[in-house]
């Protein structure tokens, strides 16, 4: 805190005069005048008043926050099994441990059935890939065998039977030429010349039709029979591919499962101590305990390293500003002696608030420690952060200090008069505050001004300038404490 930060002061200095101001007055005075520096005046009106004497002196300003150890440096053991997963055994948090020992494991059942399940699916899909893969195969061969084999054997069937057709046309053709000319000679009817006529023209129709049914089969047929032999090629790989794909896909269930039945039993990764994550606190996870259920990576066991612990507290949003990575801290452990370690990391954004914390606004505060032994997460720590020291300063009870509309006063005793005075304020803790000026070494201060001080109960309670009914005059804009108080009783 510098010295022109007069608004973290007003912040501390309000609550506290207007609320606890008698009892840290009479708790400090009553102290302090049992250490000598707080003297009561004699024989004066304001002898009934307490004082404290200015003086020098060295000065803390500090936070304390209370924590718990925790390891930076945490094997994480998570859940590895798919879904919900109960658990039938866990170590108990703070047992050491081998390396290879078993330290939890999951119930098993449901994974069991899913095995024998998916293995009878993997088994049904493998065989219907290998009905589909002996079709695709089978296909395949259809083409050549049509293309090579039954194609050229009805085309060369269909060709003997155009050489026959013509054959038959020729020799058609030959007889009628030799009944013309018996005919002209006369040794035939030309009833028998029109016979042999019509076998000419019936014989010339056969040829066309063996050559257009040659043609068709060429140009239709062929392609037709190609294609439906493509197609079942198609169907068969396509079938084959799916059959064969789902029967993979459920080998790998089958297998991702039988893996999963492995993760089942956990076993430690190293030598070491085992914690649950409730021990540490570990961001609110549910307890780790037998007949719990757990979930696919879930943290369910910590094995911290005991050579990196920390103290993580929650410092309030008032003085986060204030803190820095390097202040030093002093931490108490319990049955041990104090240890003197460094603030070595300040969060950025806020913890979450939490139920029943009277959305109190806290950021995290990290405070590493040297290597101590015996050390376990989960311990109770106290921590104190030295926000700044000041030595050889002036001092005054925060409870002689109260903040007015034009800044912060006190009321000095000289001789038998009280003399308000402005004084300029430095940092401050919870006791005492640092004068900047206005104050000099062995002035007596009036404790607890709104006690004795008519003015300075005039002046806090209804401030100049905020009372529109506010008089020039100010014992007419505030009537005696007397008579205030007569007022109530009547």
């Amino acid at each position: 805190m510098n010295e022109a930060s007069t608004e973290p002061t007003r912040s501390r200095l309000r609550p506290i005069l207007l609320v606890l101001l008698a009892v840290v007055c009479a708790a400090v005075g009553g102290t302090a005048y049992t250490q000598g520096y707080f003297t009561p005046a004699e024989e004066d009106p304001f002898a009934h008043a307490l004082t404290y004497k200015v003086i020098r002196s060295d000065m803390v300003i500090n936070v304390s926050e209370l924590g718990s150890l925790e390891s930076s440096n945490n094997t994480k053991i998570v859940c590895r099994v798919r879904g919900q997963n109960t658990i039938t055994s866990v170590v108990e948090s703070g047992t050491y441990v081998k390396k290879g020992d078993i330290v939890l494991t999951l119930d098993t059942l449901f994974i069991d059935e899913q095995i024998s399940e998916r293995s009878k699916y993997a088994h049904w899909s493998r065989a219907g890939a290998q009905h589909w893969l002996s079709r695709m195969t089978r296909a395949k061969l259809s083409i050549p065998e049509y293309l090579e084999g039954r194609y050229v054997a009805r085309q060369m069937e269909m060709e003997k039977d155009l050489a026959i057709a013509e054959s038959r046309l020729l020799t058609s053709q030959n007889i009628l030429a030799h009944k013309m000319m018996l005919q002209e000679r006369g040794y035939v009817s030309a009833l028998d010349v029109e016979q042999r006529e019509f076998n000419v023209t019936t014989s010339e129709l056969s040829v066309e039709n063996t050559k257009t049914r040659i043609e068709v089969y060429e140009k239709t047929s062929k392609a037709r029979e190609v294609a439906r032999l493509e197609g079942d090629l198609k169907i068969a790989k396509a079938q084959f591919g799916a059959n064969d794909e789902r029967a993979d896909a459920d080998a790998s269930r089958r297998d991702r499962a039988i893996t999963e039945r492995e993760y089942c039993t956990i076993r430690a990764p190293k030598d070491g101590l085992i914690i649950h994550p409730r021990a540490a606190d570990w961001k609110g996870a549910p307890d780790i305990t037998e007949g719990g259920t757990v979930n696919k990576e879930q943290v369910l066991l910590l094995m911290p390293d005991l050579d990196k612990m920390q103290v993580k507290v929650g410092v309030h949003e008032a003085v986060v500003s204030e803190m820095k990575v390097g202040l030093p801290t002093r931490i108490t452990l319990p049955n041990r002696e104090p240890v003197v370690a460094a603030v070595s990391h300040v969060a950025d954004i806020a913890r979450p608030v939490s139920l029943g914390s009277a959305d109190v606004v806290k950021y995290d505060v990290i405070v590493e420690l040297p290597p101590i032994a015996d050390l376990k997460p989960g311990m109770s720590a106290e921590i104190e952060i030295v926000l700044a020291e000041h030595k050889n300063v002036l001092v005054l009870p925060v409870a002689a200090v109260l903040e007015l509309n034009d800044g912060f006063h006190c009321w000095v005793k000289v001789g038998a008069n009280v003399v308000k005075r402005a004084i300029k304020l430095g940092d401050s803790n919870d006791i005492f505050i640092v004068i900047k000026d206005g104050l000099s070494e062995g002035e007596d201060v009036i404790l607890n001004p709104l006690a004795y001080i008519d003015e300075a109960q005039k002046e806090v309670l209804v401030p100049f300038g905020n009372n529109p009914n506010q008089k020039e005059n100010p014992d007419e804009a505030y009537p005696p404490i007397e008579s205030q108080a007569a007022d109530t009783d009547a």
